[in-house]
């Protein structure tokens, strides 16, 4: 990559365009974000910037025994913390859970002052921080109390994001290929050095993170592949098996498009009573606060879902050149709107007995917003399914990850888990936590 295209001319005024956007707030919401929760959101009319507002609160993590609200009847503990970035959660089967710890790897080149502000702008956050490239094992302490125990267990990774482990196989997805390794029960470290099973989309990197789902059977691996734009503007060539669902051979690591026009699929389930695949996804910027929701979908194979022409179902993008009113026609409605801009990162079917009242539903962990005023997101909400579907509103569980005036943030949840006791772990990277969720 030419580093000259990193830099930009201190004609643009940088610095000053910066300081004006760092002492403005976000873009003001027209309509409470519960009005774009549920199966119709309200869709107002598309607005356009030169450079969209922007705000997000300084990162200033967890100060002493502060944590998260928890809703009545729960409570919450730090179960591991000063970590590096922790993304993503897995429970072995022996208890031991494996924290992927990660951001994205800044291979993105930076062509405009629209970049620049918003990195700087998404920094002060804390959410830009330095990711550890690595895997952590935590061991639960004799006893039960207290943070558990921490061991460096995969190191030197490339901005890994999604795990799975399928018998005694795991599964890394890192940004730009899977790898595997034997696992062997009760390692603190990995012995096996792993080799690559498959590559996966790894240009320009935009949307890095690469979500992991095994099919029940252990033959295939899904993968969230996000978009390398934000409606095409670095061209369709960078395209290719992105803002997609990827089908992968975990035999072979041959792949094919599951389904497309996802625009940043960033988690992947399995939906209990159906058995469908399901995924939280990440809409696109730069048309208003109230545009366009992030949201919660079935995953129909060989379905397309919009992106880039179209968002929720046929609303047309005009920003899009050419357009494509025949591949518009074919857009798929999603299922279940969050709300604009929640940035939704983790997903899980809860099916666990420890927190009963939440069975069958899905717990989705809101990374929170950087373009909208009021915030949004910034919580972990429960959304309930009857009969393979979304049923009511989606419910906050964890809160409290900002100040009540929005200047300051604790933390920013990600990967969800379900513990051996049926407990909820999130991965908090802002505040480097893993907090366990359990009834009081």
């Amino acid at each position: 990559m030419d580093k000259r295209n990193r830099k930009l001319p201190l004609a643009l005024g940088v610095a000053a365009a910066l300081s004006l956007l760092l002492s403005a707030c976000g873009e003001k919401a027209q309509m409470n974000i519960s009005q774009q929760v549920g199966g119709n959101p309200s869709m107002p009319k598309p607005q356009d910037f030169l450079v969209p507002p922007m705000q997000v609160p300084d990162g200033v993590g967890w100060k002493g025994d502060a944590k998260p609200q928890v809703v009545a009847g729960l409570q919450i503990e730090k179960i591991a913390s000063g970590l590096k970035h922790p993304r993503q959660l897995l429970v072995l089967p022996n208890g031991d859970v494996l924290v992927v710890e990660a951001n994205g790897p800044g291979e993105e080149a930076v062509t405009t002052p629209k970049q620049v502000i918003a990195g700087k702008v998404k920094s002060q956050s804390g959410k830009g921080g330095k990711g550890g490239n690595s895997v952590t094992l935590l061991r639960r302490k004799p006893g039960g109390s207290g943070e558990w125990d921490k061991y460096t267990y995969i190191e030197k990774l490339h901005s890994p994001f999604g795990i799975q482990l399928v018998g005694d196989t795991l599964y890394i997805a890192n940004t730009g290929n899977i790898m595997k390794y034997r696992y062997t029960p009760g390692e603190t470290k990995m012995s096996d050095p792993g080799v690559e099973l498959g590559d996966l989309p790894s240009t320009v990197n935009h949307h890095w993170t690469k979500a992991l789902l095994a099919s029940p059977d252990g033959k295939y691996l899904y993968v969230g592949s996000g978009s390398n734009s934000n409606i095409t503007e670095n061209g369709l060539e960078v395209e290719y098996r992105r803002a997609a669902v990827l089908e992968v051979d975990a035999a072979t690591g041959a792949s094919r498009v599951f389904a497309s026009g996802i625009r940043n699929p960033t988690g992947l389930g399995w939906e209990p009573q159906s058995g469908k695949l399901w995924a939280i996804a990440n809409e696109r910027d730069e048309i208003g606060a109230d545009l366009v929701p992030d949201y919660l979908t079935s995953v129909q194979e060989k379905g397309f879902y919009g992106w880039p022409y179209s968002y929720y179902g046929q609303h047309v993008d005009r920003r899009v050149q050419p357009q494509r009113p025949d591949l518009v026609a074919k857009a798929i409605k999603p299922d279940y709107a969050l709300g604009s801009h929640v940035a939704a990162l983790g997903l899980l079917f809860y099916t666990g007995t420890g927190l009963p009242q939440y069975k069958g539903g899905a717990f989705v962990a809101e990374h929170g917003s950087w373009d909208r005023t009021p915030l949004s997101g910034y919580q972990v909400v429960y959304v309930p399914f009857a009969n393979g579907m979304p049923s009511g509103p989606a419910q906050p569980v964890v809160t409290g990850f900002h100040s009540a005036d929005e200047k300051q943030l604790f933390g920013a949840p990600v990967g969800m888990a379900q513990d051996a006791d049926g407990a909820l772990l999130i991965a908090d990277d802002v505040g480097n936590v893993v907090w366990r969720v359990t009834k009081k």
